[in-house]
C-alpha cells in the first residue's frame, strides 16, 4: 500500500471516528439524563439503562481515541500530539481544536475518576462527573468548527439531531410536567402547579 493510500485511509478513519464519537457522546448524555431522572424507560429496567450508559461511555472513549490517534498520524490534518491534549495551543484553528482537546481531557478525567471511585469517594466522583455536561457542548462546537463535512446536508442534519435530542431531554427533565408526573408515579401528594405558584407569589409580598 502506498503512502498516499495510507494517508487517505487515516483521513477517512479520523473523520468517521469523529462523527461516531459525537453520536456516542450524545447518547451518553441522553442516557445520563434518563438515569439521573430516576424514571424508568419503556421496556427497560433501571439497571439495564445504567449498563447501556456505561457501555456506551466506554465505546465513546474508544472512538475518541481512534479519532485523535488517526488525525495525529495523518500529515494532512497537521494535528500535533501536544495540541490533542493541551487546549488552545494549536496553530490552525486554536479555539475549535482546543475545544476538542478539552473534551478529550474531560473524558479521560471521567474515566480515571470512575476507575478510582471507591478510593476518591462518591462526592468527589459526582462533582467531576458533572463535567460530562460540559464535554458534550465542547464536542459539538469542535465538530462545527473543524468538521470538513459540516457544510454537507447529512452532517448538518446529524449535528442538529444531536442538539435537538439533548435539548429536548433537558427541557423534559426540567419541566413542571416532569415533576408532576414523578409525583404521581411515586404516589406523592404535592400541591398542584397553580397552588405552588400562588404560594410563591404570597411569599414575595
Amino acid at each position: 500500500m502506498s503512502s498516499a493510500s495510507i494517508d487517505k485511509a487515516l483521513w477517512y478513519l479520523g473523520r468517521s471516528s469523529g462523527v461516531v464519537s459525537l453520536v456516542l457522546l450524545t447518547l451518553v448524555i441522553a442516557l445520563g439524563i434518563a438515569t439521573r431522572s430516576g424514571r424508568l424507560l419503556p421496556g427497560l429496567p433501571r439497571f439495564a439503562v445504567s449498563a447501556v450508559h456505561r457501555s456506551t461511555s466506554l465505546l465513546a472513549v474508544v472512538f475518541l481515541v481512534v479519532h485523535v490517534v488517526t488525525l495525529t498520524l495523518d500529515p494532512q490534518s497537521q494535528l500535533r500530539w501536544i495540541d490533542a491534549v493541551l487546549p488552545f495551543g494549536s496553530q490552525p484553528k486554536p479555539l475549535w481544536i482546543g475545544l476538542g482537546a478539552a473534551s478529550l481531557d474531560l473524558m479521560f478525567a471521567l474515566v480515571v475518576t470512575s476507575l478510582l471511585r471507591q478510593r476518591i469517594g462518591h462526592r468527589v466522583w459526582r462533582a467531576i462527573h458533572w463535567t460530562a455536561y460540559a464535554l458534550w457542548p465542547f464536542a459539538v462546537m469542535h465538530t462545527i468548527g473543524t468538521g470538513t463535512d459540516i457544510h454537507r446536508g447529512w452532517m448538518l442534519s446529524l449535528v442538529a439531531a444531536c442538539i435537538l435530542a439533548v435539548a429536548g431531554l433537558l427541557g423534559w427533565r426540567l419541566s413542571t410536567r416532569f415533576l408532576d408526573d414523578t409525583d404521581r408515579a411515586t404516589g406523592t401528594q404535592l400541591p398542584s402547579r397553580d397552588t405552588r405558584l400562588l404560594a410563591g407569589s404570597k411569599g414575595i409580598q
